[in-house]
């Protein structure tokens, strides 16, 4: 069977809430020329910034490593202190800071707000695991000895951000690194570069150095990496992206014997049993498949559905996706925005394309919608074969590939016939299903009858081609700290 959804009339933009947006990138005072940064909803330039060549970021470097060594002597309650007023500011300009996210990265404006709010989360983490410093005191087993564990900074941080979380994405990698004490030099995505520029700039007026947090913005990233990753006072790197670039960042890293943490690929399987909740299946799906237009590192890439409740699950999915609003993020009640660029849409379509032609049933949209910016209609593909490309790449957009399963060993094989292993998904009414399939699939994070497992107080992160090291939770702030051992000497005394 194949349907699909007639063509979609856009929502339009509030203009009061575009103005709104507009207003801030005005009081930014960035550069009359340099590169633009678009609107993805209309493909209009709405700001331009500063190129910042390789002699710009290595000035930066020599600038943070100052200023690094110094912040690296404050106390951890000084440092809290800075990163719990931060964290107020943040608030304070959240909606600001949400009309800025969907002007520069089109994503719904209730969805941009969530951002916010997450965003901050991590400052607040950040702020209250910085006065839990760890360390440890024991005896030598073998006596003589007193062992003393403590940590310290890492050293000057390089954190490179990706575009579509770009408030998030910049904050859980900027609050752990200078609660730990370090400086850092972070280079957001030159389509969503705005958003951090706004959110470091709050973080000096609550009290970061000015010269601790450095915003490289630049086209030339081959460039930046290669000479930033090889300058000796560099001693971190932290990655959000793909994995191919993640693999020559980690090259180059390895060269000065960096610590690296990066976040990768993702090809999340999403399981669905025939003893699922079908309504909370349908709206755990719509959450981990939707969420930022699908543009999201753990969004639901493979949807393989038990063969029991594949029929129901199907129809419900599909008249859900159908009645999605699409429009401007500043749209009332939109659900889904546009795309990042006209590249996403063509990927999207030609997809697509490929899984029709090789058997696959496409249930709803399909296509990309006619308009200024780069649109696609929420998609739903039923019964996509294993061997089409939407099956084996991580889509990045509205589109639902759905597969059918009969056994729980086969389901397991398949999710896990993948390089990557970031994040999974299991839909069941059997807690002992739920953990046994959860144990054996080979991902950083599994989202239990939910759509959306990110939060703060834990660590994400995946395992694979996927990535190491982990962000959020105890364990991110281990990523920008070195464990220091001393051995005191015990002489009994009479």
């Amino acid at each position: 069977m194949t349907t699909t959804a007639p063509q979609q009339a856009l929502v339009a933009a509030d203009p009061e809430r575009v103005a709104n947006a507009d207003r801030t990138i005005a009081r930014m005072a960035l550069p009359a020329e340099g590169l633009a940064v678009e609107d993805p909803s209309t493909g209009e330039r709405i700001a331009t910034i500063v190129d910042v060549d390789v002699d710009g970021a290595l000035e930066a470097v020599a600038v943070a490593d100052a200023a690094g060594r110094a912040w690296a002597r404050t106390t951890p309650r000084q440092r809290a202190d800075v990163l719990h007023a931060w964290y107020a500011m943040l608030i304070d300009r959240a909606d600001e800071l949400a009309h800025l996210i969907v002007r520069e990265m089109g994503k719904p404006l209730a969805e941009a707000r969530a951002e916010v709010q997450y965003a901050a989360d991590f400052v607040r983490w950040y702020a209250e695991e910085a006065v839990r410093p760890r360390g440890d005191y024991r005896d030598a087993p073998g006596g003589g000895a007193q062992i003393v564990t403590r940590r310290s900074p890492v050293g000057l941080s390089v954190l490179i951000t990706p575009w579509n979380f770009p408030l998030a994405m910049a904050t859980r990698k900027i609050a752990p690194a200078i609660a730990a004490g370090n400086a850092a030099i972070v280079k957001p995505a030159t389509l969503t570069p705005l958003t951090t520029l706004l959110a470091v700039e709050l973080g000096r007026r609550a009290g970061i150095p000015e010269e601790l947090v450095h915003v490289v913005t630049t086209s030339r990233s081959s460039a930046f990496s290669e000479a930033v990753l090889r300058d000796p006072r560099v001693r971190k790197v932290s990655f959000t992206g793909s994995t191919p670039v993640g693999r020559t960042l980690l090259a180059l890293a390895s060269e000065q014997v960096l610590r690296a943490s990066m976040e990768l690929g993702g090809n999340a399987p999403l399981l669905v049993f025939d003893d699922a909740d079908l309504e909370r299946a349908v709206e755990g799906t719509l959450a981990a498949k939707l969420r930022n237009g699908g543009q999201s590192c753990v969004g639901a890439n493979r949807i393989y559905v038990q063969d029991g409740i594949a029929d129901a699950f199907v129809e419900a999915l599909a008249e859900r996706l159908a009645g999605i609003r699409v429009g401007s993020g500043f749209g009332e009640g939109v659900q889904l925005g546009p795309l990042i660029d006209d590249r996403a849409v063509r990927s999207m379509a030609a997809l697509t394309e490929d899984a029709v032609a090789r058997g696959a049933e496409l249930r709803t949209g399909g296509s990309a919608i006619a308009g200024a910016g780069h649109w696609f209609q929420p998609t739903l593909l039923d019964r996509v074969p294993s061997d089409s490309r939407i099956a084996q790449t991580e889509i990045f957009g509205p589109i639902a590939a759905v597969q059918r399963f009969s056994t729980q060993a086969e389901a397991i094989a398949r999710a896990n016939d993948t390089e990557l292993g970031l994040a999974g998904y299991v839909f069941t009414e059997s807690l002992d299903r739920a953990l046994d399939v959860a144990d054996r699939l080979e991902t950083g994070i599994v989202g239990i009858n939910q759509g959306v497992p990110s939060n703060a107080a834990a660590p994400f992160g995946g395992i694979k081609a996927s990535g190491m090291g982990r962000e959020g939770g105890a364990e991110g702030l281990e990523e920008y700290e070195s464990i220091r051992y001393y051995s005191i000497a015990r002489r009994r005394t009479r």
